[in-house]
């Protein structure tokens, strides 16, 4: 018999000690755990995974404690539910990583990621993005964009007609009907600049070189083929030849010596400029209208007011000088910042609540940065909270937070068993109508920002510090109606033919939520979900139904930062390559990165 690794729902005091088995085979999952004090009462698991033991689960708790599960009932896998899934191991006559194979479905996923590196993609078609050699309007679970069998990205970006990717090497590749109607299969356009991340603004790609170079480059191929093209001077002789795209660079006319752009965001109509020296810029980023909600944070500039000069030259915004910002994030017409003091700011647009505050009808936007006071959100809670982490995406915005345990005004610190305890929790704010949110409400406006309690408060056993220590999130992507979220649990891509045949690779966690409208979630159907949820494995459980498990429900996980020999049985080059997840305009991404 053989315990297998799955979460466990959020629950008091449940679990704050590992398992910890005498047989070396029976391995466990990270387990999942609220904040001591937190109210939360153990809930009847609803995910089936496997077979259970009698129709009861046993969990250990502290001191001893045995809690009794009911059977479950047989409904999809759902986030912080308590499931061990318990398997006969089916022996195999093929090899150690064959009987992996047959006992791990996570571990036949980390597998297949090595030997099958690409892209795949779902949600709306109609631009032939996610689907380039389909008429499909929807596409509605994951679907492989063949033309990157094989290949490592930098970076990818989707809008519903139109998607670009850096590749490996550097090089822009775009495709979709607002690229080139007549062909929209994908296609190099930008090359030699070694590109390292990109940006998408309503007609525009915003891209940032190794270099610290930003470029606009048109998304339709038309507009990159007309007009006056630059020219590009060889290091190795004296002449030069023109571009093939024509494209824009973004210049901050101020750096100092030593000073470049390091990070870069970009909304509809405007882009952030993030440099080496903590400041940020802000520029115009689409031809189609100039930024005029605020979200440029530079008081009294309009279309109007504007210096002269190209349109989209950036300007450094004045508030922000001397904070020193390391994080830059942007929906469709609002921004945020982050500094090193774990500090946010916003500004913007604001006719949703997407800056964290309450919205005024008469003031519908913040046309300069003001920080959102998390400490006045976590009042009289004995912790102080930094936020660590930001992103933006439509009119939503979402922020990570730790907060530390601190003594209160009447509290001995000899007698807080907790003090400087770090809990990660994850907040939200904008429009929830399309349940965008996470938060399990569908709301129109925000008041101020909402935790989303399935992403927060949670824990783990670490076996290899012998410590409980705070699950963050390893990353948060913000699509126009949807979101993901990569959970930074503890994961293991150490297993290989040396060790035990019943030690096997397990990846990170994965939650969709919100609009699903296109199908942008993975779930096969079309009901938006306010909740973060598991969604099925990125092969549609063909790896399952190979080993004989039909039926079975197993959840997708996506692959951690690891290196790797790429191809059929580690045949390929070795790289350092992780799995990556982008929502973008009502499409969704998963796909190699390097």
């Amino acid at each position: 018999m053989t315990i297998r690794r799955v979460a466990l729902r959020q629950t008091s005091l449940l679990c704050r000690h590992s398992l910890r088995p005498a047989n070396p085979a029976i391995r466990q999952w990270p387990r999942l755990m609220s904040t001591p004090g937190g109210g939360n009462e153990p809930e009847r698991p609803r995910g089936s995974l496997g077979k259970f033991l009698g129709g009861m689960l046993v969990a250990l708790a502290a001191g001893g404690a045995v809690v009794l599960y009911p059977s479950v009932t047989k409904e999809p896998p759902k986030p912080r539910e308590a499931v061990i899934e318990y398997e006969k191991a089916r022996p195999s006559a093929d090899s150690k990583e064959g009987n992996r194979d047959l006992i791990s479905s996570q571990h036949l996923q980390v597998k297949k990621s090595w030997e099958n590196p690409g892209v795949y993609a779902w949600g709306s078609n109609s631009g032939r993005v996610a689907a380039p050699d389909s008429t499909d309007n929807v596409v509605k679970t994951p679907r492989r964009i063949t033309y990157f069998d094989g290949q490592l990205l930098r970076d990818i970006k989707l809008d519903r007609d139109f998607g670009a990717a850096v590749m490996e090497n550097g090089d822009l590749v775009q495709w979709g009907t607002a690229f080139s109607s007549a062909n929209p299969m994908p296609a190099e356009t930008l090359k030699g600049k070694d590109l390292v991340k990109i940006e998408i603004s309503r007609d525009r790609i915003i891209a940032l070189g190794k270099n610290g170079t930003v470029y606009s480059v048109p998304v339709a191929g038309s507009d990159q083929s007309a007009g006056e093209k630059k020219h590009q001077t060889s290091w190795l002789s004296f002449w030069s030849s023109p571009e093939t795209v024509n494209y824009r660079q973004l210049k901050p006319n101020n750096l100092v010596w030593g000073e470049s752009v390091v990070d870069i965001a970009s909304g509809l109509e405007h882009a952030l400029l993030l440099t080496s020296k903590g400041r940020v810029f802000a520029a115009a980023s689409s031809t189609s209208d100039f930024p005029s909600k605020g979200q440029l944070g530079i008081p009294g500039l309009t279309w109007g007011t504007r210096p002269k000069g190209p349109y989209d030259e950036p300007h450094e915004i004045d508030s922000l000088k001397g904070f020193n910002i390391t994080k830059v994030a942007a929906g469709d017409y609002h921004s945020l910042a982050l500094d090193s003091n774990g500090r946010a700011f916003v500004f913007g647009d604001n006719t949703s609540g997407q800056l964290g505050f309450e919205v005024e009808p008469q003031f519908p936007f913040v046309d300069g940065p003001i920080p959102l006071p998390f400490n006045k959100i976590y009042s009289g809670s004995n912790l102080q909270p930094s936020v660590t982490s930001i992103a933006a995406g439509g009119a939503n915005s979402f922020f990570t937070v730790d907060a530390k345990r601190i003594a209160g005004l009447k509290e001995e610190t000899d007698s807080i068993r907790d003090l400087g305890r770090v809990t990660a929790d994850t907040w939200a704010c904008g429009s929830g109508i399309m349940g965008s949110l996470g938060t399990g409400k569908w709301t129109h406006i925000s008041l101020g920002p909402t935790k989303i309690k399935s992403l927060s408060g949670l824990y783990e056993w670490d076996e290899n510090t012998n410590s409980v220590i705070p699950i963050r999130l390893a990353r948060l992507s913000a699509g126009s109606t949807h979101a993901a979220a990569v959970m930074d649990n503890v994961t293991s891509v150490d297993a290989t033919d040396i060790t035990s045949d019943n030690d096997t690779n397990w990846g990170a966690d994965i939650v969709f939520w919100g609009g699903n409208e296109h199908y942008q979630l993975g779930t096969g159907k079309r009901n938006n979900i306010p909740l973060p949820t598991y969604i099925s494995p990125l092969d549609g459980g063909e790896g399952d139904a190979e080993k004989g498990r039909q039926g079975e429900q197993h959840r997708f996980q996506i692959t951690p930062r690891s290196t790797a020999r790429l191809g059929p049985g580690g045949s390929g080059r070795k790289v350092s390559v992780e799995q990556r997840v982008e929502c973008g305009r009502f499409v969704t991404a998963v796909y190699s990165g390097t």
